[in-house]
């Protein structure tokens, strides 16, 4: 699949928007968890995990999939690829693993302060509400320096495919080669009777 240059594009930018809309709720997550484990106000504690949950079950998840999924298309659908460089490969992955972390792990972790925040008790857990965004900061910090710096070249696939590519280019020069040193050997006859023409024409 090659995508067009308008279509290029336009993913490229729903990608980069997406990717700055997860950074940006990521952290004020991680405010939002600071400000309720170390604040001394109950009223401040519940606000702060009730926004959490609210960000976390409305705009995390839909960025984090809208995120993955143009990522996806601007991998196959340009020649960077989808295993053909590592960078790419382990940006995919951590993605992955973070989106699934947010799923199993952060959700749950705010639904459970709230609850017992609502109920009028303390927070239970400060790893509830700091260690999901600090984890998912992490990764997302990682993801863009290897997305600017494309370190450790190709995957074990793009090495075969850069081969089986410049093998077929090699090929296709050769062939080129023949067909030039053919037509040239079957016109060189061609020129005989003109020349022989223009020696009697000359005698």
């Amino acid at each position: 699949m090659k995508l067009s240059r308008p279509a290029r594009r336009a993913t490229l930018v729903v990608h980069v928007a997406a990717s700055a809309g997860w950074l940006g709720l990521t952290l004020g997550l991680l405010a939002l968890g600071i400000t309720a484990t170390t604040t001394g106000s109950a009223v401040t504690v519940e606000a702060s995990v009730r926004a959490m949950k609210l960000f976390a079950d409305w705009l995390l998840l839909p960025l984090a999939f809208l995120t993955l999924v143009s990522g996806l298309v601007l991998s196959l659908g340009t020649p960077w690829g989808l295993a053909r460089h590592r960078w790419v490969y382990i940006k995919f992955w951590l993605t992955l693993a973070t989106i699934t972390a947010t799923v199993f792990a952060l959700r749950p972790g705010v639904g459970a302060a709230v609850t017992a925040v609502s109920a009028g008790g303390p927070l239970p857990d400060a790893g509830d509400v700091l260690f999901g965004p600090i984890v998912s900061l992490s990764a997302y910090l990682f993801m863009t320096v290897i997305s600017v710096l494309k370190p450790w070249g190709l995957t074990r696939r793009g090495r075969r495919l850069r081969e089986q590519k410049s093998a077929g280019r090699k090929s296709a020069g050769q062939k080129s080669v023949g067909q030039k040193s053919r037509g040239q050997k079957i016109s060189a006859p061609a020129r005989k009777p003109v020349d022989a023409e223009r020696a009697s024409q000359t005698a």
